[in-house]
Formats: C-alpha cells, structure tokens, sequence
C-alpha cells in the first residue's frame, strides 16, 4: 500500500509541470474575455487579439477588436490574473481614456505650438511627472472598473492586486519597502474592503498578495483604531463609489463615444450589489 501511495505521488507529480507547463496566459485571452464581456453584458461581437508592446484601444467602437498586451499578460499566472489584464484595459475603454489622451495631446500641442522648445510651460506640460499623474489617475480609474467586471464575470478581484504589484516599480518604492505599484495597489483594496468586504475576506494564495498584505494590513489596522480617520476613508470610498456610477451612466447615455453603451449590468451591481 505504501509502494502505491508513493508512485502515486510521483505520477502525479509528472503530471502535473506538463499541465502547468500547457498553461499560456495568452492563449487564455479568448475565452476570459468572451467570459468578461457576456457576464458584464458587453458587446459580444468584440474579439481580443494579443499584440506586442502595448495595444491601442482608441477604435474599438470601428474594429470591435480589443488589443491586449502580450507583455502585460506575462504578469499573468491563472485565468484570475488574465481577467484582471483585460478587465483593466476594458476600464480604460469604458472610461474614454483613449479620448482623453488624445484632447490631451491635442491640447499640448495647440498650447506649444508657438513656443519654442525649452520655454518653461513646453517644458511643463511635456514633463514626465505630469505625464505619470495622470497615467496614475487613469489606471487607478481603470483597476476599480476592472473589478466591478471581475466580481460580475465571477473571478476573484484581488488578482487585480496581485498583477499590478508584478509589475515593476519605482526606485523610491524599493528603498523605501514598498510594494511595487504601492498607490494603485491600495487604491483597488480600498475599494474592494469598502464594496465587497467578502471578497477581501475570502483571500488569495500567492506569495505576491501575501506581501502586499504585510504593507497593507498596518494601513488599515491604523485607519480603523482612529474614529476621525474611518470616517474620512468612508466618506471618500462612498464619494468614489458615487463618482463611479456617475462616470459608468455618462457613458451609457453618450457611448462614450464608441458603440460600447450596454453598460447597465456594471452601473446596476456597482449600485446594487456592492456589500455596504
């Protein structure tokens, strides 16, 4: 009995790397995002395609293609992790920042047009910390997006949390003993303990979260000893939340100017479904 238990284990143990090692996050893409849009009651005529560098979404509404990063899915270890990956650029999609991008570029270039290179507002508005912020605001945007979707199409958000601290961070993070992506990762938690308690509660198995734990756990322990500190952290989370829903119905009512307006199912749970 002993000698079957043991090449049992061995068999299993064969089996296994070859399973894991048929396991391509990109190949996944299809079927995740055919997952995603159905449950979110997204337009079901949209493909995805895997694509290197990073994927411009910007014609979606003409293409019904959406362009995923092959980069970005190498942060991908389950279909979890490549529904945080489409769930994000679907965020982005749905909150116009391909537009946005462009007025904004449009913007710098009418304000610089006539200025030459190193004048001081050239030199501000080209600028890489303004260029970050607000890539910072759009992602943070988009993450949130992305797990309302998550929980809708029934994987688990927290692997939001867990790609995004993949990802490499910044030099001020490393010296300091943060996680990668600290901001945007906390911003996401935050929303998901103030939202869908249960989903925090209910975990994620991996060293990366349990990491982002260790940082994040003292936050929150701290937030929640103070009175006047909890009451500001809900009244933002409930602000947020109200500003979520209100961005979601704008774009409903205008298509954000894509052919993407099926989006009642996502303003519905965001306002209904949440567990505060």
């Amino acid at each position: 009995m002993k000698k079957f238990i043991i090449s049992l284990f061995a068999a299993v143990a064969m089996v296994l790397p070859a399973c894991a090692a048929d396991w391509n996050a990109s190949d996944r893409v299809p079927a995740v995002g055919k997952q995603l849009l159905q449950k979110n009651s997204l337009p079901s005529n949209t493909t995805f395609k895997v694509v290197s560098g990073s994927g411009n979404n910007a014609n979606v509404a003409t293409t019904n293609v959406i362009y995923i990063s092959e980069s970005d899915l190498t942060y991908a270890g389950n279909d979890n992790e490549v529904a945080a990956v489409i769930s994000t650029e679907l965020g982005h999609i749905i909150n116009g920042h391909y537009a946005k991008n462009k007025m904004r570029e449009a913007a710098k270039a009418a304000l610089t047009s006539n200025l030459s290179d190193d004048n001081i507002i050239t030199t501000a508005t080209y600028s890489d910390f303004v260029t970050n912020k607000t890539s910072l605001k759009d992602n943070k945007e988009a993450d949130i997006t992305g797990v309302d979707m998550m929980i809708q199409a029934g994987y688990n958000p927290l692997a939001m949390i867990v790609v995004i601290t993949k990802h490499p961070g910044s030099f001020w993070e490393i010296l300091t003993g943060k996680p990668a992506n600290a901001e945007r990762a906390m911003n996401v938690y935050d929303y998901l303990t103030y939202n869908y308690p249960s989903k925090v509660k209910a975990g994620y198995g991996c060293n990366e979260y349990r990491a982002f734990l260790a940082y994040a756990d003292p936050i929150v322990e701290k937030r929640n000893a103070s009175a006047k500190k909890l009451e500001k952290f809900n009244k933002e989370q409930a602000q947020a939340k109200a500003e979520r829903a209100a961005n979601i119905a704008k774009y409903k009512a205008t298509g954000g100017l894509t052919g993407w307006d099926a989006t009642y199912t996502i303003l519905k749970n965001l306002s209904e479904s949440s567990e505060n």
